[in-house]
Parts: structure tokens; sequence; C-alpha cells
């Protein structure tokens, strides 16, 4: 066996831990457990690190569950760890199939994750506004922001999580909503919307021209109140420096 030979059929037992791969190794038992025990608890620590409110909210013996189990079913596929979470949210969803609190704390804490490591991007300055053509602009939003669709108060919960609080019990919402999350300067924001500004931001996303989107929001709402619409969220996003960049079509 040569040394990438030695090297593919290590991986395959650290991932496995199959007694074939053992036995190709030499079946060195006692020796091989030590590396097969630091492989998965630096992968457990990794999804802890990542996920500490998500690990207080379903409790130590369940988040320990899920990791081993997206552990078995999902080796490293990156060169760095810090790329390793960004697959446990499905494996939740697998393994708590009913319970959207679950899934949706998972969603928050991985965007915060990404956000805080997105591309750098300056806020546009409130002093070129004046200058532009709102029936041929283009708006760009900060490579930072993720969206999410939200069904139960797990914003509530990490919040209270986070502040060290006592979490409410997990509850289906009465109207669907949505999470914004991005970095503004130096940290990573949460915030809740209801899901007409969750699904304006992302026609923004998807389409990114402002008259579309006072199009959009006037045939929901009608010609006066749409146009107002639009000129409220547009408000509110250069406010919370959402906006990076305007060009024109």
């Amino acid at each position: 066996m040569n040394l990438a030979q030695l090297q593919q059929t290590f991986r395959e037992w650290l991932v496995s831990a199959s007694d074939a791969s053992a036995q190709r190794l030499g079946n060195h038992h006692a020796g091989l457990a030590v590396y097969q025990n630091n492989y998965r608890a630096q992968l457990v620590g990794c999804l802890e690190q990542a996920f500490p409110n998500l690990r207080r909210w379903l409790g130590e013996d369940a988040f320990l569950a899920a990791s081993i189990t997206h552990i078995d079913n999902h080796p490293p596929h990156a060169w760095t760890l810090d790329a390793y979470p960004e697959g446990f949210y499905a494996t939740l969803k697998a393994v708590f199939p009913r319970n959207p609190d679950v899934h949706e704390l998972a969603w928050i804490e991985a965007a915060l994750n990404d956000a805080f490591v997105a591309a750098d991007a300056q806020p546009l300055a409130l002093e070129t506004l004046a200058e532009l053509d709102w029936d041929t602009a283009v708006l760009h939003l900060t490579p930072s922001l993720r969206c999410h669709g939200l069904s139960t108060n797990a914003e509530a919960i990490w919040s209270a999580l986070w502040q060290d609080a006592p979490a409410p019990e997990a509850v289906m919402l009465e109207q669907a909503g949505g999470l914004l999350v991005w970095r503004r300067q130096f940290t990573s924001r949460l915030r809740q919307v209801d899901v007409q500004e969750l699904q304006a931001l992302q026609h923004v996303q998807a389409d990114g021209r402002f008259a579309g989107l006072c199009e959009w929001l006037v045939q929901r709402l009608g010609e006066e109140a749409g146009v107002m619409q639009a000129g409220e969220y547009l408000a509110g996003w250069l406010g919370s420096e959402l906006i990076v960049g305007v060009s024109h079509v």
C-alpha cells in the first residue's frame, strides 16, 4: 500500500469505522480508536461552537445525538472546518421533522455566522439619493443579507437564549412571517418581518429594479398604497444599511 492508498484508507476508516478499513490498516483497534474519538470530538465541537443557543434549546443529549447522526452521514467536505456546519440544518429537519422551531433556530445561528464572514460592502451614501432616476434604478443589497420564512416564535426564543433569559415555549405564529439576517459594520443583525416585507426583499434580490418593486406592490395593495409602501420599505432598508449601491438599466 502506497502513501496515497494509506491516506485514503485511513480517511475511509475515520468516516465509517468499518472493520474492513481497520484490517487494511493493520487492525490495531486500540490505537485507531484514539483517532476515531478525536475525529468525532472535533466535529462535535465544531457544531457546538456554531450552534450554542440551539444546543441549549435542544439539551445536551438531543444535540449530541443529532450531531452524531450528522457526522455519520456527512463527513467534512471542505479544507476548513468553518464550512462543516453548513449541512446541519438539513440533518435537523430529518431528525426533528415535526419541530419547525428547531429548524428555524438552526437557520438563525447559521445565517448569523455566514453574515459575519460575508463580503464587505459600504452602505449607500444618502446624499446620492437626490440624483437618482428611480424609474431606472436597480438596487444592490448587501451581500451579507440572508432571508428565510418564519412559522414559529424562533426569533423570540433565540433572542432570549442569547440574552441568557428564560426562553418562551415554542409556538406557531398566527401569521407566517420572515427573518432577515445581515451584517451591519462589525455586527450580525437579526430582524423579524412580516411576510410581505420578506417577499418584497426577495423580489429585489431576484429583480433589483425599484420600479419593479413598485409594480409588485401596486398589484397587491393598489396604486397609492403600493407606491407609498415601496417608499417606506426603501427608507427602512437604507436606514438598516441593507442597500449598498444603485445602478441603472
